[in-house]
């Protein structure tokens, strides 16, 4: 198997699995709706084009710098009338970095990855709100989703490791074989048709990555110096 690796930053991020109404959600992690969707897009398919291909690809993301969850508010008119509509909430994961991956056949991952580096459509994640920033093809490897995506390097900033810890490990979210997830999510697309948006259920497993070094990250409280005489006598 081979595996095409994205990786996923912008200012805002928006992954909605089951928004509704007046409340528009976003999960913590990229979903893999969202994701299809932005291949697809790369691709530049039409939202009623068929989706087979990619919704058969295993999906898996990591998450290097989990962002903040953020709201704002936004208003609208109905633009024949200019009546306006109801107030509505949306949610954002703010300065995140995810590395998204797929599973699958070479040859259609080798597409995915030529579309990615020259999109059809522009690039969004999760939202028109939320444009990508800087490159989204990472990577192609080898091998499996979950060893790609441990193996991978970490692309988190530097001001976001100079905030934690100076050993970290790293959320993994990985498609599961039905009834082996830790949860179900009404994630995969069967089509963006938007007269007909269908979905249907797939099984997450969350695990983590080892333990690694982060060598700008803070020491623990225990193995900080307790006082300036102390800072003193260390240097």
């Amino acid at each position: 198997m081979t595996t095409l690796l994205l990786r996923l930053a912008a200012p805002m991020q928006s992954w909605g699995d089951s928004s509704r109404f007046t409340t528009r959600h976003t999960r913590s992690v990229p979903t893999k709706s969202g994701v299809l969707g932005l291949l697809a897009a790369a691709e530049g398919r039409r939202r009623a084009d068929p989706l087979e291909d990619l919704a058969g690809l295993r999906f898996g993301v990591r998450a290097d710098q989990p962002g903040v969850m953020m709201s704002d508010f936004q208003t609208a008119i109905r633009w024949r009338t200019h009546d306006p509509m109801p107030l509505s909430t949306r949610y954002y994961i703010a300065d995140a970095v995810f590395i998204a991956g797929v599973e699958g056949e070479a040859g259609l991952l080798a597409g995915l990855a030529d579309a990615i580096r020259a999109p059809a459509f522009p690039l969004y994640l999760g939202r028109r709100s939320c444009p990508v920033a800087g490159d989204v093809y990472l990577d192609v490897v080898e091998g499996g989703l979950e060893a790609a995506l441990r193996g991978a390097s970490w692309q988190a900033a530097h001001w976001y490791r100079r905030s934690i810890p100076n050993v970290v490990s790293l959320d993994l979210y990985l498609d599961a074989a039905p009834g082996s997830g830790d949860e179900l999510q009404r994630d995969v697309p069967v089509s963006f048709d938007p007269e007909r948006r269908e979905y249907v259920w797939r099984d997450v497993r969350h695990t983590r990555t080892e333990m690694f070094d982060n060598p700008l990250g803070r020491l623990p409280a225990r193995q900080r110096p307790s006082d300036f005489f102390e800072t003193v006598s260390n240097v």
